[in-house]
C-alpha cells in the first residue's frame, strides 16, 4: 500500500528574483528556512507560484537542486516537473531524483488539450522512466483540460502515481474520485480557500499560495483537520477568507509576491508576461494583511498615499 508524500501543510514556493530578474537565492534560501521552522510538513519548488513556465530548463534544474540541498532532509522537497512535452517532463523529473527530491508534482499538460487517453499515456510514460512518486495537479482553469474521475482511477493503479494536488474546485470530482479510487490514491487541495471542505472529503492536506506568507496558519488549519477537529478549522478557514481572496485578485502569483515584498521578503520582481499587480488590486492587498495583523499602519498609510 502507498503511503502519501506529506500529510498537512506544503507550501507551494515563491522563486524570488533580484532586479536583474535573476533568481536571488539569499531570499530564496530564507524563504525555505522560513517556511521550515513554522512547522510545515514538506516544501513544492519550481511549481506554479514559483513561475517555472517562465524558467529556463537550466534555472529549472538549478532551483531544485538548491532547494533540495537548503532542506537537507529537514522535510519532503516535491519537484515540480510538469510539461506539455512529455520528453521535457521526463527529463525534468530524472534531474529532480538525481538532485535528491522526494516526489514529483506533475501538471496536465497544457495548451495541447490532450485526451483523457493521451494523459494516461503521458503520466504511464513518465512513471515508467523514474523512481519517485509522482503527484499529479489538475488545474483546468491554466491548463485547458481536467481529469475525470474514471481518468484517475486508471492512473491510481500504477504504483508510483501517489496522488492529485485538486484545484478544479470541483466536488463533484473529489467525491467521485474518492469513491472509485482506493484508499491509498491521495489527494490534496490545491486551492487555500477550500482547504476545509476538501479534508472533510478526505484530502490529506494543502500545497498551499498563502503559506508563503502565513506558514503556521495553514499548518495550523491542516493539521487540525488530520485530528479530525473540523470546527477550529473551519473557523481558521472563514477568518482567513479576506486575505486568501486578496491573494487570488490577479493571476497566481502576482499578488503572492506583492504581499511578500510589502513585508520585506524580497520576493522581487515577476517575469513577463506576468507584471505588477493593479494599484487598485494592491490596495485591496494591503488592507487585507492589515486585518490580518499582517502589516502595520505605517503600510496601510503608504496605501492611502
Amino acid at each position: 500500500m502507498r503511503t502519501p508524500v506529506f500529510t498537512g501543510s506544503c507550501p507551494a514556493l515563491v522563486t524570488p528574483f533580484d532586479q536583474n530578474n535573476i533568481i536571488n537565492y539569499d531570499a530564496f534560501g530564507k524563504l525555505i528556512d522560513a517556511q521550515i521552522e513554522a512547522g510545515v510538513d514538506a516544501v513544492c519548488v519550481c511549481g506554479t507560484t514559483g513561475e517555472s513556465a517562465t524558467m529556463s530548463i537550466r534555472e529549472h534544474i538549478a532551483a531544485v537542486e538548491f532547494c533540495v540541498k537548503r532542506v537537507n532532509h529537514r522535510v519532503k522537497v516535491i519537484a515540480g516537473a510538469g510539461s506539455n512535452d512529455t520528453s521535457a517532463a521526463v527529463y525534468l523529473s530524472q534531474h529532480a531524483q538525481d538532485s535528491g527530491a522526494d516526489a514529483l508534482l506533475h501538471v496536465t499538460p497544457y495548451y495541447n488539450k490532450a485526451s483523457q487517453a493521451g494523459l494516461i499515456k503521458h503520466y504511464e510514460y513518465i512513471a515508467d522512466r523514474v523512481e519517485l512518486p509522482i503527484i499529479l495537479y489538475n488545474v483546468p482553469s491554466r491548463t485547458g483540460v481536467s481529469f475525470t474521475a474514471e481518468t484517475y482511477k486508471a492512473l491510481s493503479e500504477n504504483p508510483k502515481i501517489n496522488g492529485v494536488k485538486e484545484a478544479s474546485g470541483n466536488f463533484s470530482l473529489l467525491a467521485h474520485t474518492r469513491f472509485l479510487c482506493g484508499e491509498d490514491f491521495y489527494i490534496w487541495s490545491g486551492n487555500d480557500d477550500q482547504v476545509v471542505p476538501m479534508m472533510a472529503l478526505g484530502a490529506k492536506g494543502v500545497i498551499s499560495v498563502a503559506s508563503n506568507i502565513v506558514p503556521e496558519v495553514m499548518v495550523n488549519m491542516s493539521h487540525l483537520c488530520l485530528d479530525n477537529d473540523f470546527a477550529a478549522a473551519s473557523q481558521l478557514q472563514i477568518q482567513y477568507m479576506d486575505l486568501i481572496d486578496a491573494l487570488f485578485t490577479e493571476v497566481n502569483p502576482i499578488p503572492i509576491k506583492a504581499a511578500m515584498n510589502l513585508l520585506g521578503m524580497e520576493a522581487g520582481p515577476l517575469r513577463l508576461p506576468l507584471c505588477d499587480i493593479s494599484e487598485k488590486n494592491l490596495e485591496v492587498l494591503r488592507r487585507a494583511m492589515g486585518r490580518a495583523g499582517l502589516l502595520r499602519e505605517p503600510a496601510l498609510q503608504a496605501g492611502r498615499a
